[in-house]
């Protein structure tokens, strides 16, 4: 078990202390808000094991049906839980519409508060880690579970408000109504998980600065070619596609080009975490002028 499974099967049981206790303090209070917050820590466990699963399968090798291996279960799991973010804000705009014309004083209110506060902490400082492990390690699943459990962080601190409201001012009104503005943020978080991971899954580029360093790299490591042109990536995962075509002079032989090949090629994994080449090399006479130059290092 990689250190990715591993901080995703803890972001299942963090999910359930979590859960645990917004119910509780649901429970103290019986506040629709507080009820609805809980309802969507529901959403955080079911994610948080869909991710574990989808990093299982990707850190899977390549076989003979996947020969480019099984990272892209990592964007599968990001979709999942993006679905699941906007089903949670649904439901969360479900309570609050009945909540509306179902009006109720609060119970216990400030102990509640407290035992919520708690948990959206506990939460604030998982979602941090995650993003951060996310980022460094180039995992699509950590940076959605990351950012899952940060809209449940937002979500609680809007309903933390809410109920401190309707305790300042005794309007009970603002209990569902808080709710229901925060569901919409929670949305809005699921609608951009489910489009970058759509995008990743149609085999997005590399982001323009990594695509500028590819070129950089290619331009000073390929001595002794002319030109290399139709440089083209894909981010899968932590992984980076990169492939493109060498031109090389028509009496140049087959080991003095492999050579050059060869030291772009380690370049690339040297300064590209997850790189995976792939260099088609050509006579000067498929030369276009208008591919990555040559820049000769004195």
């Amino acid at each position: 078990m990689d250190r990715t499974q591993k901080a995703a099967l803890a972001s299942a049981g963090i999910g359930l202390v979590v859960l645990a206790l917004k119910f509780g303090a649901y429970w103290l209070t019986g506040s629709l808000a507080l009820y609805s917050d809980a309802l969507e820590s529901i959403i955080n466990v079911a994610a948080a094991a869909a991710a574990f699963i989808a990093l299982r399968v990707a850190a899977k090798p390549a076989d003979g049906d996947h020969p480019y291996g099984h990272h892209k279960a990592e964007y599968f799991s990001a979709v999942i839980e993006g679905v699941l973010v906007v089903g949670a804000a649904i439901l969360i705009l479900r309570e609050a519409y009945f909540g509306f014309f179902n009006q109720a004083p609060l119970e216990a209110p400030l102990l509640g508060l407290v035992v919520n506060a708690l948990a959206t902490v506990v939460n604030a400082g998982w979602a941090w880690a995650l993003l951060r492990w996310g980022r460094q390690w180039r995992s699509p699943a950590l940076k959605a579970d990351g950012q899952h459990v940060l809209a449940d962080v937002w979500t609680s601190a809007g309903i933390l408000v809410g109920v401190a409201l309707v305790i300042a001012t005794g309007w009970l009104v603002l209990d569902p109504l808080i709710a229901a503005l925060v569901a919409l943020n929670v949305l809005w978080s699921g609608w951009a998980m489910i489009r970058d991971s759509v995008s990743s899954l149609m085999d997005a580029s590399a982001r323009p600065e990594t695509l500028a360093e590819i070129k950089q790299i290619i331009a000073t490591q390929s001595e002794g070619a002319h030109e290399a042109h139709d440089v083209r990536t894909r981010q899968v995962g932590s992984v980076v596609f990169i492939d493109f075509h060498l031109v090389v002079p028509g009496s140049m032989s087959v080991k003095e080009s492999h050579a050059i090949c060869d030291r772009i090629e380690q370049a690339l994994k040297a300064r590209i975490a997850g790189a995976m080449v792939t260099i088609h090399v050509e006579p000067e006479e498929k030369a276009k002028q208008k591919g990555v130059p040559v820049l000769l290092v004195m």
